[in-house]
């Protein structure tokens, strides 16, 4: 694992840079302590990096999960409690892991996992713009389209427009300059790039321009609420004692434990969706193996609970910075867990020069990174009954969220799958002979009782005095509900001079 350890503690470094802010505003938006969100980084990126398989997912706090939170605190009446449930929610997510409910996840169509990946995109990139430009009215780290605060997405952007600060616009495109040099070809030639990570170069030259604008250009100064803002912590011991503990005296509660199982089934679904999107992003094609995934959650889970902060997952934005950023093994994410915990204990004052516009601009690349044209183009060359699912599962989960934009892009490709399979359960072929009309029909490989209807219509149509040959030869499996349908007009043929021949078609038992 430390084969590579200078290219993941770059990728580490990166990811650390992203998660920050990330998790600082997730904690925000469930109105949990924001030293939550910190905990929950550090449990992520050391404990599941360590126990799960996965090669580039980091775990930490998700925002989609921030209905699911707020919900649960409201029906246990106190954060307390709710950690309480969490550390139930932890062992039931380990005992889905043992009983291999993680293969669940493999049953995700493609285009809805693309369709996910490239809406994390959009997101990214349209709910940034506003603090790019200095508009940091709404929490770093929201997804959501309809915000707590009554507004939206759409409006936001619209808003940032009335209250745009020229300090934060200037740190913001000067990061992304830097960015889109370090993808250059002058870049790459002087070998800059393999020591210096450009979201790195964007963190340092941005902390450096805010000190230099209030000398120099005391117009654009920034104030505080434009940079990253840490919880009163200046030491290993602060942060010991901003530690809060579960409810205990709630353990007898049938309630208590109602909700974790939700939460969990909430947990563990998040987890799988952005595990299969994570996979998607790796070079290697390799699998993560989702069942252990599932027990690394759950433990990194139960430790939250215990210790005092928010629930973790995968997720796919610091998964996909991990990986943008050269990671070759999982070593990068426990380091970015480890520089949380070294640096918000030790250097908190310098973590808080970073201006909240350098970040912007590195999630706004990520952003693009995540939802190129290509990726369109590609699904779109693969299909309608692809494509749709994709833009389906793309505009549901824009204007809702995550389990809902699945939840229709899946609904969306059954449907597809189910017409596909009503129409094509068979081949047949027409002719006339000898003044009499012959059906020649051969069965698919697959017939199931969703092609039972397509079935019966041409059975119903043929005509009386035909000759009927229906061949299950090279079908592998034949529904009892289609053998049904065969069996009852093999009854009805005498009646309708009809001359049936069945080749390797089992006949059912019909009633009488």
């Amino acid at each position: 694992m430390f084969k590579h350890f200078k290219t993941d503690l770059k990728s580490g470094l990166v990811v650390f840079l992203v998660a920050l802010p990330l998790c600082l505003g997730i904690a925000f938006l469930q109105k949990a302590p924001l030293f939550s969100g910190i905990i929950s980084g550090i449990i992520g990126g050391i404990v599941v990096s360590s126990i799960s398989k996965s090669r580039f997912s980091v775990s930490g706090p998700d925002a989609g999960l921030t209905t699911a939170v707020l919900a649960t605190v409201a029906a246990l009446g106190s954060f307390e409690a709710f950690l309480l449930c969490l550390v139930v929610a932890g062992c039931i997510q380990v005992i889905f892991g043992l009983v291999k409910a993680g293969i669940v996840g493999h049953y995700i169509p493609f285009a809805v996992i693309k369709g996910v990946l490239a809406s994390i995109g959009i997101i990214l990139i349209m709910k940034q713009i506003p603090h790019l430009v200095g508009y940091d009215a709404d929490a770093e780290g929201d997804e959501s389209f309809l915000q707590t605060d009554g507004q939206n997405t759409l409006s936001e952007l619209l808003n940032m427009v009335n209250d745009l600060n020229p300090g934060s616009i200037l740190i913001g495109v000067l990061s992304l300059g830097i960015l889109l040099l370090w993808q250059t070809n002058v870049i790459k030639k002087t070998g800059i790039h393999n020591y210096i990570p450009a979201p790195l170069m964007v963190v340092v030259i941005g902390a450096c321009a805010f000190l230099l604008l209030d000398p120099f250009l005391p117009h654009a100064y920034l104030n505080k609420s434009h940079l990253v803002d840490l919880p009163d912590i200046h030491s290993p011991a602060d942060m010991i004692k901003n530690i809060q503990t579960p409810d205990f005296s709630m353990w007898n509660k049938l309630i208590l434990y109602q909700e974790a199982l939700l939460l969990a089934v909430v947990l563990s679904i998040d987890t799988l969706l952005n595990i299969e999107a994570i996979d998607k992003l790796d070079p290697q094609n390799y699998i993560t193996p989702t069942n252990r995934e599932l027990v690394a959650q759950g433990i990194g889970n139960m430790l939250c609970g215990l210790l005092g902060g928010i629930p973790l997952s995968s997720v796919i934005v610091r998964s996909s910075a991990n990986i943008n950023a050269g990671a070759k093994t999982k070593l990068s994410a426990i380091i970015h867990g480890v520089l949380f915990l070294l640096m918000v204990s030790f250097i908190p004052a310098v973590l808080e020069l970073i201006p909240k516009a350098a970040l912007a601009a590195i999630l706004i690349f990520t952003g693009f990174r995540l939802t190129t044209p290509k990726l369109y183009k590609t699904v779109y060359k693969q299909g309608f009954d692809q494509f749709f699912p994709f833009v389906i599962t793309i505009l549901a989960f824009l204007l809702t969220d995550l389990l809902v934009g699945v939840s229709c892009g899946i609904v969306t490709s059954v449907f597809f799958i189910l017409r596909q399979n009503y129409r094509n359960p068979y081949k047949i072929v027409k002719d006339e002979i000898d003044g009499q009309m012959n059906y020649f029909i051969k069965l698919s490989q697959n017939v199931t009782f969703l092609n039972k209807g397509k079935l019966i219509e041409l059975l119903h149509s043929i005509p009386q005095g035909s000759k009927v040959f229906i061949d299950g030869g090279r079908s592998n499996f034949i529904d009892k509900d289609v053998l049904e349908v065969i069996s009852e007009f093999k009854r009805s043929c005498p009646y309708n001079n009809i001359e049936l021949s069945l080749e390797e078609i089992e006949e059912v038992e019909l009633i009488s």
